[in-house]
């Protein structure tokens, strides 16, 4: 991907965050997209300005963008408080928050049917990998920035994160 490509993925990631589309999928010449946004009411298609849409898109011209429902398991995101809600809400009860560094899609273990990284009630270390997010198929290991007790997770295991979502809560040693 060159810096035109990048720079246009960018403007079309702040169009759809705008036009409050929940997910979004593209995939064109062995290029594939999928964006969902936490907390989004709509598919891409619904009420979104399409031309504007075809005009950001302007490096894959012959890319058409694709709605994608929300999964089953994601229905009551949207329900839930937010993730700065949630952040601010462990903080002030004293719990460390630990956060995805990136957009992705959050792993608890390192293969399917395999044990989780850490479970609540597990004692972490500082720099002890916690769980994987995947992004743009490279599997991500984010470690615990703390010493503690994991007293909650925040998110289910195959759900797409947020740079800056909250994925752990510990309360420090």
């Amino acid at each position: 991907m060159n810096a035109g490509q990048l720079q246009s993925l960018k403007d079309l990631i702040e169009f759809l965050k705008q036009q409050e589309v929940g997910e979004f999928e593209l995939e064109q010449e062995g290029l594939k997209v999928r964006l969902s946004f936490a907390g989004q009411g709509r598919s891409a298609g619904n009420n979104v300005d399409l031309g504007q849409l075809s005009h950001l898109l302007q490096y894959a011209p012959a890319a058409s963008p694709a709605a994608v429902a929300a999964p089953a398991h994601l229905s009551n995101v949207s329900a839930g408080p937010s993730a700065v809600e949630l952040s601010t809400a462990g903080e002030e009860a004293g719990l460390h928050i630990i956060k995805s560094p990136i957009v992705g899609t959050f792993y608890e273990a390192s293969a399917p049917g395999a044990e989780p990284y850490i479970k609540v009630g597990d004692q972490v270390e500082s720099g002890q990998v916690v769980c994987i997010v995947e992004a743009m198929k490279l599997m991500n290991e984010i470690e615990s920035d703390v010493a503690g007790e994991v007293v909650k997770r925040m998110v289910a295991s195959g759900q797409p994160v947020e740079y800056g979502q909250p994925l752990f809560a510990v309360r420090r040693r």
